[in-house]
């Protein structure tokens, strides 16, 4: 498989040793899938913060948030017949999942782009009410119009889906609750109008008709979301013949909108690769890469709480408009970066 990721030297940029904790009694498990923008001439990390109490021996333990916010610790034997715990994520009890961790967002700054700090009176994004009790996690930033709309995944028994917040300034938030319905997750949207209208890929799941493939929306607002199209479908054979998800909101190129997107197999691997959209009608898929343009190869990439990952939603264009510095999640525990050329990138695309 081709890999034309140009890595930093010195990932991971970020491991859960290097933030403290959000409470007394928690430890952080992974930190990873950051939305990224600029802000103040600083780049900004939304990071995911996903944390758990220490565990015991013979003893599963994980947090959720009750309807009024504060934390429950959940604890149940390892020898329960009725656990069934044989993914690193995701356990069922009784009948129902739940996630072995509880995500929240937090906000890191540099002025180089390397190294990452916890800025001063800026705060946590956290789940809140009876959609979000077990967290909110993986959010994609897009800047219209001098206003940020930040998209996430939102956690609970009744299902995931995606949640709204936007703002101007980072300290103060609107909140416009959950504008995707379960299940729905991978919600980027466009950082401008076309024709008028938000643009939003987004990824509704099936588990029995369909798949789990890439759609497209349109708006008048960006909170009230319609005329939906299936654009990108999962490939037998191939690297994503399991799931496909959009990463960060697409890059306007002269040749079209540019997608990163993430795809798996059925042997959980998720690698990166590219579509390319029409540009005054998105829904036009162009061109799409055969092989994936990063595949996970570095020992961080291969080796963590689930490993065999690389994953990605949020990237920055640099000024000389060919370089795209990306960071993503790399075996769901670290944060990392890598470039890549635009170009290269247009050039490995394939007509649809």
């Amino acid at each position: 498989m081709k890999d034309i990721a140009k890595r930093f030297a010195d990932n991971p940029l970020l491991s859960p040793a290097d933030i403290p904790a959000s409470r007394e009694g928690l430890e952080i498990t992974c930190l990873l899938n950051p939305g990224v923008f600029q802000y103040e001439n600083k780049t900004w990390l939304v990071v995911r913060v996903a944390e758990r109490p220490k565990q015991k021996d013979n003893i599963i333990s994980f947090p959720i948030l009750t309807e009024t916010g504060s934390i429950q610790i959940i604890e149940i034997a390892k020898n329960d017949p009725e656990l069934i715990a044989t993914d690193a994520r995701v356990i069922n009890y009784k009948g129902v999942d739940y996630l072995t961790t509880l995500s929240h967002l937090r906000l890191l700054c540099s002025q180089d782009g390397h190294n990452f700090y916890e800025p001063e009176n800026y705060p946590s994004l956290v789940g809140e009410g009876i959609l979000e009790t077990f967290g909110i996690e993986d959010c994609r930033v897009a800047e219209i119009e001098g206003t940020y709309y930040l998209t996430f995944t939102s956690v609970s028994d009744n299902g995931v889906g995606v949640g709204l917040r936007t703002t101007t300034d980072w300290k103060n938030f609107t909140k416009h609750g959950m504008i995707l319905p379960a299940h729905n997750k991978d919600c980027a949207i466009f950082e401008e109008k076309i024709n008028g209208l938000f643009y939003a890929l987004h990824r509704p799941s099936s588990v029995d008709i369909g798949g789990n493939y890439i759609w497209i929306a349109s708006s008048p607002d960006g909170i009230h979301w319609g005329n939906h199209h299936c654009i990108i479908k999962t490939r037998k054979g191939l690297w994503d013949s399991k799931r496909v998800g959009a990463g960060a909101a697409p890059i306007k190129t002269d040749k079209g909108w540019l997608e990163i997107y993430h795809g798996a197999n059925e042997n959980h691997q998720y690698c990166l690769g590219a579509f390319l959209m029409d540009l005054k009608d998105p829904s036009k898929v162009i061109a799409r890469t055969i092989e994936p343009i990063m595949v996970p190869t570095t020992e961080y990439e291969l080796s963590g709480f689930f490993g065999n990952v690389v994953f990605t939603n949020g990237h920055i264009v640099e000024p000389d408009g060919d370089t795209l510095t990306m960071y993503y999640g790399a075996s769901d525990e670290f944060v990392c970066g890598a470039q890549f050329s635009i170009k290269e990138i247009l050039l490995l695309l394939k007509n649809s």
